[in-house]
């Protein structure tokens, strides 16, 4: 009976997250359509690639006119572009039965639903290792995967998509192997999650780095007789291959983009002087006015713009470019939501260090963890601060997994603690869990067909 309400509530997980993005996909703009700017950001430059490679049938070295963004004078193309290669050539394989425009833009959008249900499972079993109470599991699952913000990544065509997959697969084979050891099929998991993120998006890096340090310390074992010892034949034998894997998946493209970009591995300063060459003054490297430039400091760009507030708003949810918002009380209502978890995971450390010892190891995974939710914060505010104004909370999406397990696992060890022996009726624990679901699911479904479809039926699906 409970394997069979399990299957039930995992296909209404899968079903509800497709039937919510394919919404979103199929009825968006593509173009800027003012005043009401229902298309997503950046989408219309971003598709000049799938469309490139479709076009031409090979990939775009970020050079050509064809794909430059005109006000920005370079290209998209000169990152890394692992998940518009999949788009492009599946849009050339569709293009040989139809030339339909529509047809093709879909296609493109239905890869990254496709790696948001991907996402979405692999999601699922990190709940499975890291929950034993079905409640607080499958509140995880829905917060990871139904954050409105997170589900409108996987509805257009970018990158953040195929990298919130690959952090999703990092942090379950780190799981797995914190949990069971290292073995091949941990090892796997980790190289496809490396290769994803490593061929997908900057922001996430920090990912990799945990991967890599988690991996090392995992081998330093505490002897029996005190002192430690290092497994450094187990290491080299798993790190091997591991490396190995990774080599084969990314080596082409850093060898492609060293040949082609003369040395430029990321594309960073190949972008930087064809931003100079060719972009308007206004966001020209040379003329652009940043805050640093201007001799401001990171807090007065704080006070001066509501930084943090934006960031926030646009992390929980904002759709268009940055134009459709929910109610007010979405956002207050994950406002209690954020701080119910921290206040519990605070709690719940205190109590826990006063009952036993927290391993050395266990220290470790938890800080690398906090690692990886503050580094996109870190590098959003820097980028924001140095190159270019943008407080989108979508650069923040790569800390999502394992800043929606703290908060589950705060809001789960705030139901559990007791006043004098006491603990919560389990009906009012109920009741608290059914409400951080009312917000989880109800909030994203207003966003979507409240906010976000009148706003889609009255542009229409402008492709240019």
């Amino acid at each position: 009976m409970q394997k069979k309400s399990e299957k039930i509530i995992l296909t209404l997980y899968l079903l509800g997250f497709l039937a919510l993005a394919l919404t979103i996909a199929l009825l968006q703009p593509l173009a800027n359509t003012p005043p009401l700017f229902g298309n997503p950001p950046d989408e219309h430059a971003r598709y000049l690639i799938p469309q490139f490679i479709c076009r031409y049938g090979r990939i775009p070295t970020g050079l050509e006119e064809e794909v430059r963004i005109p006000a920005y004078g370079f290209s998209y193309a000169l990152y890394n572009v692992f998940p518009y290669i999949v788009q492009g050539y599946i849009m050339r394989f569709v293009s040989l039965f139809t030339e339909s425009e529509i047809a093709l833009l879909y296609t493109a959008r239905l890869v990254n639903v496709t790696f948001g249900l991907l996402m979405a499972v692999v999601v699922y079993f990190i709940g499975k290792r890291v929950f034993q109470d079905d409640r607080f599991r499958w509140l995880f699952c829905f917060a990871v995967t139904y954050l409105p913000e997170g589900l409108f990544m996987h509805t257009y065509v970018n990158t953040d998509s195929c990298c919130m997959l690959s952090t999703a697969m990092m942090v379950y084979a780190l799981v797995c192997v914190y949990r069971d050891g290292i073995n091949v099929r941990n090892s796997l998991w980790m190289s496809g999650g490396i290769i994803l993120c490593a061929l997908s998006y900057y922001n996430a890096y920090g990912y990799i780095v945990s991967c890599i340090l988690l991996f090392v310390m995992f081998f330093l074992q505490k002897k029996e007789s005190g002192g430690y010892s290092y497994d450094w034949k187990k290491m080299l034998k798993y790190g091997c291959f591991i490396a190995a894997v990774v080599l084969i998946g990314i080596g082409w493209w850093f060898i492609r983009s060293y040949i082609v970009l003369d040395g430029d591995l990321l594309g960073l300063d190949t972008r930087e002087k064809m931003a100079i060459q060719y972009a308007i003054e206004s966001v020209n490297p040379l003329t652009m006015q940043t805050y640093h430039s201007m001799g401001y400091t990171v807090f007065e760009m704080f006070r001066e713009r509501y930084t943090l507030s934006g960031l926030f708003h646009s992390f929980v949810g904002a759709f268009g470019s940055m134009s459709i918002y929910g109610s007010i009380w979405l956002y207050r209502a994950y406002k209690v939501f954020f701080a119910a978890g921290i206040v519990g995971a605070l709690l719940y450390l205190i109590r826990y260090k006063k009952r036993r010892k927290i391993s050395g190891r266990e220290w470790f995974f938890h800080i690398n963890m906090l690692y990886c939710i503050f580094m996109p914060v870190f590098l959003t505010i820097y980028y924001a601060y140095t190159t270019d104004y943008q407080n989108q909370g979508r650069y923040l999406l790569p800390a999502l997994i394992p800043l929606m397990y703290y908060m589950t696992k705060g809001i789960q060890k705030l139901s559990e603690i007791s006043f004098r022996g006491r603990t919560f009726p389990r009906w009012l624990v109920n009741a608290g869990i059914a409400v951080c679901f009312l917000i989880i699911i109800g909030g994203t479904i207003e966003m979507v067909y409240v906010r976000a479809l009148p706003v889609y039926l009255e542009t229409g699906l402008v492709l240019e």
